[in-house]
């Protein structure tokens, strides 16, 4: 057989291998296929995946330069034990860094060492919209701040949600059910291709795997334990090789009554086995959170409407902390639906603040029905623009900004005798004081409404008052000179 292979890759890149190999009977279940990849004494396995045609593909990314051998397994013998080397070379793609890791216990960075804060959002189905309304959404990304989309890999029927899509996961159809055995390559080859476009913009993309939002309409969120695998196994084996990506196991797993608790740890096992490039993992709640403390959650994803509690389960779990629904931007009839977006960006300066991170999203309904948080279009709200001004201030601030405690009435991030970022939220203060260690300090008032940054005159040492406009929303910048 004549190999069809990526020869030359850059670091963390996507090595694929395509085989010729049987259509006959059900490939999903009937063909077992994989590789190993070696580098000296760096080995690693891939599993592969059937991609329709009769066409099998093995996809690697491989973390170090150099030459890799790669072998095949498979129970097919027309593809078993095939043999092939590929360069790895330097990354010069402009946004490739590869893999976003945890660092430092509560940080995140990207694998070249590049600096990585995530400033996310969430349209959880904006690929299954029509395709001028995915362009849209994909524009108006463009020109927003976020960093990372949380996004759904099944189609969802939920609130503003009851359109078909245009293609489902499994053969089949609404009359006749579905066959779970029967994975429609095509389906995950569209949300592929929105998953690249995501990394042409340098925006990491979280594939949420399962979901409530079904409730038996078209039963993915109640496939058997077989099905629920081998589908885990498939959506690993195809992305697992995009360094962008980050696995959400479940949004709101504690709804999801067909599940049960070893049916999540189960699944978490899976994608720790066979995703080499180990991509960040964790599990979104409703009501009742995930224990966090285990070693297959690399963070915690949390639903939580008071973000304070950011800092005590940062030092609770020892893992960076996102609160990923503390309410949405909007005018939705819901509390979670309808929040002002000087609440929403006071959250998301609260949580900063406190160490973690919080996500945005929007709801705001209009006459096209077309709401940002499940649909993408165009961003409405003005919370949006003053994100990104907070993000300006924190790429100029010293990395690893840790949370203290000194100032419990105000969420504070510091480097010790160094910076400070002072947030007062929805508290009015006329003045604050401060007791620094030795040094000279410049202090700058920040409405974070507003977006303005106004330094405060005079010489700042040692025991220190700062006047302030008794307003909403402002924050304190002090930086040693």
């Amino acid at each position: 057989m004549k190999l069809i292979y990526t020869r030359d890759v850059e670091r963390w890149g996507m090595f694929e291998l395509t085989l010729d190999g049987p259509s006959q009977g059900n490939p999903f279940t009937d063909i077992q296929l994989s590789a190993r990849f070696t580098k000296g004494r760096n080995e690693a396995y891939a599993e592969g995946f059937y991609d329709g045609n009769g066409k099998y593909r093995i996809r690697f990314m491989p973390e170090e330069e150099g030459s890799w051998c790669f072998e095949t397994s498979s129970s097919s013998t027309e593809m078993d034990q095939l043999k092939g080397e590929f360069s790895c070379l330097t990354a010069t793609h402009t946004n490739n860094h590869g893999p976003v890791r945890i660092k430092d216990s509560v940080y995140f960075g990207y694998a070249d060492g590049t600096r990585y804060t995530p400033v996310g959002t969430t349209s959880y189905v904006w690929h299954h919209q029509n395709s001028d309304l995915q362009e849209q959404t994909l524009r108006t990304l463009s020109e927003a701040p976020f960093n990372k989309i949380r996004m759904l890999v099944f189609p969802k029927s939920y609130m503003l949600n009851d359109r078909e899509p245009d293609g489902y996961p499994f053969e089949g159809s609404l009359e006749s059910g579905f066959d779970y055995t029967r994975i429609v390559p095509g389906y995950f080859a569209h949300l592929e291709k929105r998953v690249k476009d995501l990394a042409e913009l340098g925006i990491q993309a979280e594939l949420v795997l399962f979901h409530p939002y079904d409730e038996g309409r078209w039963g993915f969120d109640r496939m058997p334990q077989e099905a629920d695998d081998r589908y885990v196994r498939y959506v690993v084996a195809r992305f697992a090789a995009y360094s962008h990506v980050w696995w959400s196991l479940a949004n709101e797993y504690d709804v999801m009554t067909h599940k049960k608790w070893d049916d999540w740890s189960r699944l978490f096992r899976i994608i720790q086995e066979c995703d080499y490039g180990s991509h960040l993992r964790s599990i979104h709640n409703c009501k009742t959170w995930y224990d966090f403390g285990t070693p297959w959650t690399t963070h915690a994803s949390i639903q939580h409407a008071d973000v304070k509690v950011i800092s005590e389960c940062t030092k609770q779990y020892g893992k960076p902390v996102i609160i990923d629904e503390c309410g949405y931007e909007g005018n939705l009839d819901t509390r979670w639906g309808s929040l002002t977006p000087e609440e929403l960006l006071c959250g998301i300066w609260e949580g900063t603040c406190r160490g973690g991170y919080v996500t945005h999203g929007e709801s705001y309904l209009n006459a096209e029905k077309i709401l940002w948080w499940s649909h993408g279009g165009e961003l409405q709200g003005k919370s949006m623009r003053r994100i990104e001004f907070l993000k300006g201030i924190l790429e100029e601030a010293p990395a690893q900004l840790a949370y203290t405690s000194d100032s419990y009435d105000a969420a504070t991030l510091s480097v010790r005798g160094e910076y400070y970022l002072q947030y007062f939220g929805p508290h009015r203060f006329a003045y604050r004081e401060f007791s620094l260690p030795e040094g000279t300090y410049q202090v700058d008032l920040i409405d974070t409404w507003h977006m303005d940054i106004t330094p405060i005159e005079g010489k700042h040492e040692g025991r220190f008052r700062i006047d302030l406009p008794g307003k909403l929303y402002y924050a304190l910048r002090i930086q040693k000179i």
